[in-house]
């Protein structure tokens, strides 16, 4: 399996790591949520990973828009919310070849993990 960036186009975080990976030229598959479905199970498989908070964005536009911030969710119900609206997930969330997640995008964090598989 290589790499897998999930996200969408338009946002600066996606557009910072794609940016990154060509010039780094790694050989990955976007994925563009807007566009396929990212189902539960991958969302459950990555907060294996990564706890809920890191993966659930609460400062974008989509949760201010579904008024989600006066409901106070719990850990539950903001895993209901991310299978149930995809524009939720933090993005980018990078699933690399050896099962790990990142979520978000570090240049740093992306130069350690990427100089590391690359000399592997």
């Amino acid at each position: 399996m290589k790499l897998k960036l999930y996200g969408i186009k338009s946002c600066d975080s996606v557009r910072k790591a794609l940016k990154f990976l060509k010039s780094a030229e790694i050989d990955f598959q976007f994925v563009d949520i807007k566009s396929e479905s990212v189902e539960c199970e991958t969302i459950e498989k990555w907060l294996k990973q990564v706890s809920i908070d890191k993966l659930f964005n609460s400062r974008g536009t989509t949760y201010r828009k579904l008024g989600l911030k006066n409901l106070n969710l719990d850990e539950e119900a903001k895993r209901e919310w991310l299978c149930r609206e995809k524009m939720l997930i933090k993005r980018p969330v990078a699933e690399l070849e050896d099962g790990r997640v990142v979520v978000g995008f570090d240049e740093k964090t992306y130069k350690e993990i990427f100089n590391e598989q690359h000399s592997a």
